[in-house]
């Protein structure tokens, strides 16, 4: 194998963590907003990784080019959607987990 190969299996498998650590967080966090943070901050992630790898698989032609674009796409949509999930349901009254605690757990945590 060349050391490119080498690089680019590294990345995809890389990204491949991050994304089913992404999946774990989803079903383990507490709250929405953690569960949409660790979604967004894995998928982001996941997806330089993996395209990165990719791209060190391609001869540098309009394959290239297409893989550059999607990570350019992914990169400001991804960050994007997050925010305005969050947003919309912050908006929409949903409270963080500290919030909806008591007020008396909360003073005994600090």
């Amino acid at each position: 194998m060349l050391l490119i190969d080498i690089v680019s299996s590294i990345l995809l498998l890389a990204g491949i963590f991050f994304g089913l650590s992404g999946a774990v967080g989803l079903f383990r966090f507490p709250d929405f907003f953690t569960r949409v943070h660790a979604a967004s901050v894995t998928d982001s992630i996941a997806a330089v990784l993996i395209i990165g790898g990719l791209l060190l698989q391609t001869s540098f032609d309009l394959n290239t080019a297409k893989l550059g674009f999607i990570l350019l796409f992914l990169m400001v949509t991804s960050p994007t959607a997050s925010h305005a999930l969050a947003k919309s349901a912050r908006h929409g009254g949903l409270l963080t987990l500290a919030e909806t605690r008591p007020k008396d757990k909360q003073e005994h945590t600090q």
